[in-house]
């Protein structure tokens, strides 16, 4: 039986014009989407502004989250054009910033870490002002793979711990928690120039303690900025939404990230990873600018 969505639960209308010439952009360069293939409440609203966030390795993916819609199954052989192709529709889109993310491809010998390192390389090249933020797997807490992406410097490094410890096997169960922290706490060993981002999803059975415990967890290793949103169940197969957080506890929790010391926080009903991604680009480039001045007076 289908739950019935609270009042705040409404998406807006898209304009229908817009959301067409960014989906034939994408479909001219043979590229995927994580708006459509994760089946994103934002997609409209995003797709509008011509802001999408890129999925490369194909959109075949080789973990079942069970809250993801992406389909599962054999990776696709990769396009060796794609980072380039990327890169053209970024600058047509005339992005200033860009999200690229991935299915999981635990069949690739590097788990497709090169492949992103070639984007992100590809993105800079041909706009070399964007922001470039990659939303990737955990490569198995691998230290040579998380470099690989490292250094092609990518300006913020998302990967995201998606629920609190308890329920990690349920709803990632070929995720961990802790290797999630550690691939976060390695990017800052790695590279500390490089701001990092998580994101976890309510309303799956969480305790506000566990929500708390989780929040201090991804300080502990550094990261810069989080997201929370709502989770929505994609189809009558992934599981039930046990709870509909209000959109006042959603503040709380944004006051709360904030006093924790987190660069930036978005919190809300409708908040995804990549969401309004441009709030925190703005202050990354702030504060690049403001580094950039003092070394120059």
């Amino acid at each position: 039986m289908t739950q019935r969505l609270p009042e705040w639960l409404t998406i807006r209308l898209p304009r229908p014009d817009t959301i067409k010439e960014v989906e034939g952009m994408m479909r001219s360069k043979n590229l995927h989407t994580v708006c459509e293939s994760a089946r994103c409440p934002n997609l409209p609203e995003c797709w509008s502004k011509k802001t999408a966030t890129f999925m490369i390795l194909g959109d075949t993916c080789t973990r079942s989250c069970g809250f993801c819609a992406i389909k599962v199954g054999k990776g696709e052989e990769l396009d060796a054009f794609e980072p380039a192709n990327v890169a053209k529709v970024t600058k047509d889109l005339g992005l200033r910033h860009v999200v690229v993310t991935s299915v999981a491809r635990d069949d690739l010998k590097d788990e497709g870490a090169e492949q992103f390192a070639r984007t992100i390389r590809a993105i800079h090249h041909t706009v070399p002002d964007v922001i470039v933020e990659v939303l990737t797997p955990d490569f198995k807490a691998k230290p040579e793979l998380v470099k690989t992406v490292t250094d092609a410097h990518p300006e913020i490094y998302n990967h995201n711990i998606e629920t609190i410890e308890r329920l990690h096997t349920v709803v990632r169960p070929q995720a961990k928690y802790n290797r999630t922290l550690r691939v976060l706490e390695m990017v800052k060993e790695l590279d500390p120039t490089i701001y990092t981002k998580s994101g976890i999803m309510l309303g799956l059975g969480e305790t506000k303690d566990e929500v708390l415990k989780t929040l201090k967890d991804l300080r502990k290793v550094g990261v810069d900025a989080v997201t929370i949103g709502q989770y929505l169940r994609p189809t009558m197969k992934h599981l039930p939404v046990a709870e509909f957080i209000h959109p006042k506890e959603f503040k709380e929790y944004e006051k709360i990230g904030e006093d924790m010391g987190f660069a930036f926080v978005a919190s809300g009903p409708f908040i995804r990873s990549s969401y309004n991604a441009i709030e925190f680009s703005k202050k990354v480039m702030a504060e690049r600018l403001a580094k950039t001045e003092v070394q120059t007076s």
